[in-house]
């Protein structure tokens, strides 16, 4: 059950459906790292902007003194993911990191902290550098902090 309001309607893409379903249900003991890997996720459920939907996107764990990132990259691509736009609209998010989901608020970073944090979020995980190679657009990042 979620914290927020809304129908859940899963992702379209098979892989995001599977990992959320089978780390909800284990409490974050299953399908807690990124596919084929060692890297440790956490799953975001946002409500969309449009529908008011719930969503939910597994996303790299980057944390700091308990607020957290998400890191729009979508892999370096040159357009933001949808996530992005819902956490504009709608920035109260549920975060799951291990058993229990808490709300969180979502606020893009800019300038110097953006700096810090983008820094941080590349040390935690070095690929987003990479991403960041791929795209001329700057990496929206946002911290997370618990309501």
């Amino acid at each position: 059950m979620s914290l927020l309001q809304g129908e859940y309607v899963p992702s379209t893409q098979g892989w995001v459906r599977d990992q959320v379903e089978e780390y909800e249900s284990s409490g974050g003991e299953r399908a807690n790292t990124l596919r084929g890997g060692q890297d440790p996720i956490v799953v975001i459920t946002s409500v969309g902007r449009k529908s008011g939907a719930l969503r939910k996107n597994p996303l790299m764990r980057v944390e700091r003194g308990g607020k957290y990132l998400a890191v729009a990259s979508v892999g370096g691509r040159p357009t933001n993911p949808e996530w992005y736009y819902n956490f504009l609209a709608n920035p109260v998010v549920e975060l799951q990191d291990g058993p229990e989901p808490r709300l969180y608020r979502a606020r893009l970073l800019e300038a110097e902290e953006r700096a810090d944090w983008w820094d941080h979020a590349v040390r935690t995980w070095s690929t987003y550098g990479e991403y960041q190679k791929r795209t001329s657009r700057e990496i929206p990042i946002f911290v997370l902090e618990e309501v």
